[in-house]
C-alpha cells in the first residue's frame, strides 16, 4: 500500500504542472508509463485478493451451433440467472428452482425444443437445456458433487456427446446435485454467440 501511495503521489505531482522541479520536462510518454505501472499494481492487488477468496475447481464449455436469435436470447437470460449462484455444504442445487420458469414476462422467446416423442417444436425458453447440460458436465468433474436427478433428451442434441446431456423442463424434469464438500461453491455462467461456459469455484 505504501508503494502504491508513493507512486500515486508521484504521478499527481507530475501532472500538477509544477515548473520548479526536474520533472517538468518529462514527455507525455513517461507520464503514460508511470500511469500504466500504477494501474498494473492496482489490478494485480485486486486479482490477488480475488484469487485468495476463490479457487476455480472445474469448468466446461459447449459450442452453440444454432444462431437463432431467440435461442441466443434465452441462453443469455438463463446464464444471467444462474451466474454467481452459491451452493453451500450439504445443500441440494435445483436448476429449475434457481433459474425459474421460462415466461415471456421474463423476456424468454420461442425457440426449438424436443417434445417427449423427440419431435422438434417451438417452446418458450428453448435453449435452456444447453446451460443445464454444460453445468452437468462441469459437475461431473467433481467427485463430491453428487448428481441426484438428471434426464436425457428425447432426441440427439449437437452440443454434447450422446449420453452426457441434461434436459430440464420447469415443473416436470430437473437437474439436481448435492454439495458434499465441506465448503461452499459458486457457479459462474457465461455465454457468447458461439459458446456456453460454466465455471465452478471453491469459496
Amino acid at each position: 500500500m505504501k508503494r502504491l501511495f508513493l507512486i500515486s503521489f508521484f504521478l499527481i505531482f507530475i501532472l500538477s504542472g509544477c515548473s520548479n522541479n526536474n520533472f517538468s520536462n518529462n514527455s507525455n510518454s513517461d507520464v503514460s508509463k508511470i500511469s500504466t505501472k500504477i494501474n498494473n499494481i492496482t489490478n494485480n492487488n485486486i486479482t490477488s485478493a480475488e484469487n485468495n477468496m476463490e479457487e476455480e475447481i472445474a469448468n466446461f464449455t459447449t459450442k452453440i451451433y444454432s444462431k437463432d436469435k431467440n435461442r441466443q436470447n434465452n441462453i443469455s437470460i438463463t446464464c444471467s440467472k444462474l451466474n454467481k449462484t452459491i451452493v453451500n455444504p450439504g445443500e441440494i442445487f435445483s436448476f429449475c428452482n434457481t433459474v425459474g420458469k421460462a415466461t415471456t414476462a421474463e423476456g424468454y422467446k420461442k425457440a426449438d425444443i424436443f417434445d417427449k416423442n423427440g419431435n422438434k417444436i417451438k417452446g418458450i425458453g428453448g435453449g435452456n437445456c444447453q446451460i443445464s447440460t454444460t453445468l452437468y458436465n462441469a459437475v461431473l468433474k467433481l467427485n463430491k458433487l453428487d448428481v441426484i436427478e438428471r434426464h436425457k433428451h428425447s432426441n440427439y442434441v449437437p452440443y454434447i456427446q450422446k449420453g452426457k446431456d441434461a434436459a430440464v423442463a420447469y415443473g416436470s424434469i430437473d437437474f439436481k446435485f448435492k454439495n458434499n464438500y465441506d465448503y461452499s461453491i459458486k457457479i459462474y455462467a457465461e455465454s457468447s454467440p458461439s459458446n456456453v461456459i460454466i465455471k465452478i469455484n471453491k469459496i
